[in-house]
């Protein structure tokens, strides 16, 4: 139940402009050809983004048992370029908010959301949210 107050809250106070954000993002990555890999990622992140209590960000790797492209050196590749292009200023978005969301006790659950949500931006290639 706590955790279904807590998404309601988080879509109501920027979690539905931060997941349409997301998904805005992974169109415009899809319709070039070279932003074609990041386009799925912005998609995972943007179901995170829209509802992220309960869930969790993880390593392909780590839920499969086994290393594929995604989470190799290829996705290594690629995650270098994101962050490069993308990923530095988008993650420093998050934190920036997860530090004004910190300021108050009620605040502290939203920001260590914010934080996942700077982590995943960092990195996203090889990355999957589940269920907790």
């Amino acid at each position: 139940m706590i955790r279904f107050v807590l998404n309601v809250l988080w879509f109501l106070f920027g979690g539905f402009l931060t997941g349409l954000g997301w998904l805005l993002a992974g169109v415009l990555l899809a319709i070039t050809i070279v932003g074609l890999p990041y386009a799925g990622a912005a998609w995972r992140i943007a179901g995170f983004a829209f509802w992220p209590f309960g869930k969790e960000i993880v390593s392909r790797e780590i839920l499969t048992g086994r290393e594929d492209l995604g989470t190799g050196p290829l996705g290594f590749l690629l995650n270098v370029i994101w962050f490069v292009l993308a990923g530095w200023w988008l993650a420093i978005g998050h934190i920036v908010v997860a530090a004004a969301e910190a300021i108050t006790i009620i605040g502290i659950p939203f920001a260590l959301k914010d934080l996942q949500l700077a982590q995943i931006a960092i990195a996203p290639i090889g990355r999957v949210v589940v269920r907790r």
